[in-house]
């Protein structure tokens, strides 16, 4: 595997390829570093963050709760 980092002075850059790599398909990837930086600056939400989010009526809410027991109790039912 070859990894190399540089910083293009135009727009045009040229790569060389080693031999071992000719005649076999390659992964050529292209992206700004700080780009992806700040995709790992991106605060990751846990479940907890959604808790209430929906906000269900408590007809819905008793709706879903029957649904969601209904469909944990296929389970346990033998096929």
């Amino acid at each position: 595997m070859v990894r190399t980092v540089i910083t293009p002075e135009k727009q045009d850059v040229s790569i060389h390829i080693p031999e071992s790599y000719i005649g076999r398909q390659i992964e050529v990837l292209l992206y700004a570093i700080d780009e992806l930086n700040d995709q790992d600056n991106v605060k990751k939400k846990k479940p907890s963050d959604f808790r209430g989010s929906l906000k269900l009526t408590d007809e819905q809410y008793a709706d879903f709760q029957t649904h969601l027991k209904d469909i944990r109790n296929e389970w346990d039912r033998d096929i």
